[in-house]
């Protein structure tokens, strides 16, 4: 905060007087030339750090244009205020400019900081995004309800900052944060600002659906959500079936979890056909869509378990990826498929050692009632073979153990596919939500199938040991495509304070990470090797 001296200064030697800036309703550009009739904006401009120990402040060219507005005076402050801006940090002032009565001025570390190839990460991108998270959140808490921001030299990521920093899921509370609209600072990058702002949008569908109670979002009321979202796309098909189509399907592991509860399932199932050709080979998404996990007769321990309201967090990715390609126009064709039920205990629930039957015949035996996930995979699954895939792509807050391996800095992929590895991995460099490769071993394969009463058990026979490996290994046991991959997105469900550009709560990823793959896929002309 600038001191109240430096604000008096500040103040007395304002700038001459220049025309209002237009009004801010919508989250795109707006001119730089300063018009009449609008409120004051809140201004997020970026600063680097300096290279030499000058102490001299480097702002982008966006900061360069608004210090020559204001005859120099916001480096005069800038040099004022104490030592350079560090990554990540902000200064506000105040009675800058009559347009912007608030210019918060965020540290965006060094200049042309690229791909971290230890942190497998575009740096530059992560300082943006955060740099401006925490300067629309300061403009927020000014109660100022409209900001516009510095595009930091990637619109794009400037965008997925704001929008994802802004987020906060209050649906349900009489008090509620301002609302501030983030819009780009000048036209030069309108495109990109507008594919940052889909992108963003996209992840903070998934975490609206993540972090809204069970109660709220059940099966039935995800699928109508999701249909819902996608309704003004004429090139999208959405088909909720019901539990009788189900049971026709003879998913009998799926149904063998969703009969302990009262709420019936639905098996959501979404075409988007954005190829010129909609005969091509579609991405096939598949998501866990367990909106309630209390274990079942397996019961979890009652702390945290409210947690588990987000175990849909597979379906709400997958889904939201699809909803997000559709609002890019993204040119290939995509299947999302989400199995949606309840994983309760009751009279009607899978008991520890029951067996039950899977679509392609083989026969598992339930080991544990709290390794549900796998179940409803496994038939929906063998179901994605229907639709002669370009690749298979599944996502599934699966396991505990997966969280104990990474924690929340990436997400765990199992891969029998080096080509689809490779389009996740460099998705996730520039999105900034990593993933990381784990093993499909034969070693995890034979925990599984090693079992006493089926053709294979729902856990591995040691137990605890390689959980997250073993859960992979049984899935592939439902998989014949020769382009698979199973993310564990356990470890990054929510966020506490890891992501310092998303708040505290149910995090939707890897959403942005799953539409640049789809990007990558589409530009991809060649079929999969």
């Amino acid at each position: 905060m600038l001191l109240p001296c430096v604000r008096s200064v500040a103040a007395r030697r304002l700038a001459r007087d220049v025309p209002r800036a237009c009004s801010c309703s919508a989250q795109g550009p707006s001119p730089r030339g300063y018009s009449h009739g609008a409120a004051g904006k809140g201004l997020v401009l970026g600063v680097y750090s300096s290279e030499k120990d000058d102490g001299a402040a480097h702002l982008t060219s966006a900061g360069d244009a608004f210090d020559r507005l204001v005859s120099g005076k916001l480096r005069a402050l800038l040099s004022l205020c104490g030592p350079p801006l560090k990554k990540g940090k902000t200064r506000i002032f105040h009675g800058l400019h009559q347009d912007f009565p608030s210019v918060a001025v965020v540290g965006l570390g060094k200049k042309n900081a690229g791909i971290n190839e230890q942190e497998n990460w575009n740096e530059g991108k992560e300082n943006i995004r955060t740099a401006v998270a925490v300067g629309c959140r300061q403009i927020q808490d000014l109660e100022i309800p409209c900001v516009e921001v510095d595009p930091c030299g990637d619109a794009q990521a400037a965008a997925e900052g704001a929008i994802l920093g802004l987020h906060e899921y209050n649906e349900l509370k009489q008090k509620k944060k301002p609302v501030v609209t983030p819009q780009l600072h000048g036209s030069a990058e309108s495109e990109a600002w507008q594919k940052g702002v889909i992108y963003a949008e996209g992840q903070n569908l998934a975490r609206y659906l993540m972090e809204a109670p069970a109660n709220y979002i059940t099966p039935i009321k995800f699928a109508e959500h999701i249909e819902q979202k996608l309704r003004s796309f004429s090139n999208v098909k959405v088909h909720i079936r019901q539990e009788s189509w189900i049971t026709t399907q003879e998913m009998g592991a799926f149904l063998s979890v969703a009969k302990g509860s009262a709420e019936p399932p639905i098996f959501l199932e979404i075409h988007y056909l954005g190829s010129a050709n909609t005969d091509d080979s579609p991405l096939v998404f598949v998501g866990k869509g367990v909106t309630f996990d209390s274990g079942g007769i397996s019961l979890k321990p009652s702390s945290g378990m409210d947690a588990m309201r987000a175990d849909m967090g597979g379906a709400a990715t997958v889904c939201s990826a699809i909803v997000t390609a559709a609002a890019l126009k993204l040119p290939l064709n995509i299947i999302g498929l989400a199995p949606l039920c309840e994983n309760m205990p009751s009279g009607k629930a899978n008991k520890p050692g029951d067996v039950v039957r899977a679509k392609n015949g083989k026969t598992i035996q339930v080991d544990n009632t709290d390794a549900e996930g796998r179940l409803l995979l496994a038939d929906a699954l063998c179901y994605a073979h229907n639709f002669n895939a370009r690749a298979i792509v599944n996502a599934a807050t699966l396991t505990g153990a997966m969280d104990v391996a990474l924690g929340s800095a990436a997400t765990g992929v199992f891969t029998n596919s080096s080509w689809l590895w490779t389009h996740l991995y460099e998705a996730s460099i520039l999105t900034g939500d990593r993933v990381w490769r784990m093993p499909l071993f034969e070693h995890y394969t034979k925990q599984v199938t090693d079992c006493p009463l089926a053709d294979v058990s729902n856990i591995g026979k040691y137990s605890r040991a390689g959980g997250a490996c073993t859960a992979a290994a049984f899935l592939k046991e439902f998989v014949t495509a020769s382009h698979w991959a199973h993310l564990d997105i356990a470890g990054v469900m929510s966020n506490k304070d890891e992501v310092p550009y998303l708040r505290k709560g149910m995090a939707g990823r890897p959403t942005r990470t799953l539409v640049e793959f789809a990007t990558r896929l589409s530009q991809d002309s060649h079929n999969a090797k």
